[in-house]
């Protein structure tokens, strides 16, 4: 899959053609059977043990956390292998029991109703069709990614660092959608709701909302395609929101149903899950109480090291590359810097091309290692507004947003 995608790479009629118009999406036997192992790994933190699966359509290796809803995990090598994640390795995050296992194209409708002038039915040809495509390289990350590592260890699906992707999505500006409706004077908040439910009817549907002004920021998009493709179901097709900057949380997947609002969003997936502390990082002691909490929002800065793991050997006196990626959260990359010598002295990264703000960014180091022995490499990145990566690793009951200066341990031969 080539890394240069063009503005003009996905054209209206290959994504008319893409997505089948005429037919549906499926996943051929549902998302529950694992006839087709591939082997497992040892994730590095306790209970890690994971099974490698190959048994989900559309989908290459992954590790498999969940299969029910499905949970899968994008393996870290993928990652040194360019900036934007193949679709068929993107990890996937569902959170109801129920999600189709079979979308008719022909027959999706996209509603968008409440405190607008004239509500719509859109359907996707509709979509693809009557709004000016729109373009934009973000990283789409998990709330939850490298929960695992949380000392001490907290409840929730225990991902390593493979909970994330970058592509290159293509749709339509939500503000485009919403200036044909007509949002109402006195409108708060904008409602999102995909076509997943819960297996009881007490479940809460899945339902997340961004502010009115956000939501017509111009960036905020309806997307329909993934990487020059169209979405692969188990990542959202035919229709999901993409929030650049923000956690996946937001990302609402089968996307169907749009509502404007005239007061503030209080359903439980709003005020009652995904809550961070309003601290420095989102961080609190274990046990801590009395802070006040707010519904989780911007992505942080993070970097890693790809193309060398822990417990790797190299050579004395022997240059020695290193390379990885970085983004900047909600801005984009300013720098990114490493150290040999346990962050006594950083160095300047060379940084590779620049796909946007909200993109992945390449970078690249060498440096020859002077003696035998145990070494420890370490990476942080600084972003656009000066924000970088603390020392120490930060805590919360939700294990979220993790976010720290990454080491990697090397043994010198």
């Amino acid at each position: 899959m080539s890394e240069h995608l063009g503005p003009g790479a996905m054209s209206r009629r290959r994504f008319l053609q893409a997505t089948g118009l005429a037919g549906s999406a499926c996943l051929v036997g549902g998302v529950s059977a694992l006839d087709a192992q591939a082997g497992s790994v040892h994730l590095p933190f306790a209970n890690g043990m994971r099974d490698l699966t190959r048994a989900f359509p559309q989908k290459g290796e992954m590790i498999l956390l969940r299969t029910r809803p499905p949970m899968l995990e994008t393996p870290f090598d993928v990652f040194d292998r360019g900036v934007f994640t193949p679709n068929d390795r993107f990890f996937v995050r569902w959170h109801l029991g129920y999600m189709p296992t079979q979308v008719d194209a022909d027959a999706f409708r996209l509603a968008v109703r409440g405190q607008v002038g004239k509500p719509l039915s859109l359907s996707l040809r509709q979509l693809m069709t009557e709004f000016e495509p729109f373009e934009i390289a973000a990283v789409n990350q998990c709330s939850g990614n490298s929960r695992g590592f949380f000392q001490p260890r907290v409840p929730g699906g225990q991902w390593a660092n493979g909970a994330m992707g970058c592509a290159r999505w293509t749709g339509v500006r939500l503000k485009d959608v919403l200036d044909r409706a007509g949002v109402n004077a006195g409108a708060v908040q904008v409602r999102f709701n995909g076509m997943d439910s819960g297996n009881l009817q007490a479940t809460p549907d899945f339902l997340k909302s961004l502010d009115i002004e956000h939501a017509r920021d111009g960036e905020v998009m309806l997307a329909y395609g993934m990487n020059g493709e169209a979405l692969p179901l188990l990542n959202g097709f035919p229709l999901r929101l993409v929030v650049p900057g923000w956690y996946s949380t937001y990302w609402v997947k089968m996307l169907n149903d749009i509502e404007v609002l005239d007061k503030a969003d209080d359903n439980y997936w709003m005020a009652k899950a995904y809550l961070i502390p309003d601290t420095p990082h989102a961080n609190a002691a274990p046990g801590q109480t009395g802070f006040k909490s707010v519904p989780i929002n911007r992505l942080v800065p993070r970097s890693f090291i790809t193309n060398l793991r822990d417990g790797d050997k190299v050579v004395a006196g022997h240059a020695v590359a290193i390379r990885g990626i970085a983004f900047g959260g909600d801005a984009g990359v300013r720098k990114v810097l490493w150290s040999s010598d346990g962050g006594a002295r950083w160095l300047d990264a060379e940084l590779e091309a620049d796909h946007g703000r909200y993109a992945f960014r390449r970078w690249n180091a060498r440096f020859t290692p002077a003696k035998r022995g145990d070494m420890e490499l370490m990476v942080k990145v600084i972003n656009s507004d000066g924000v970088e990566q603390p020392v120490e690793p930060n805590w919360n009951g939700g294990g979220f947003m993790r976010n720290v200066v990454e080491r990697t341990k090397l043994v010198v031969a």
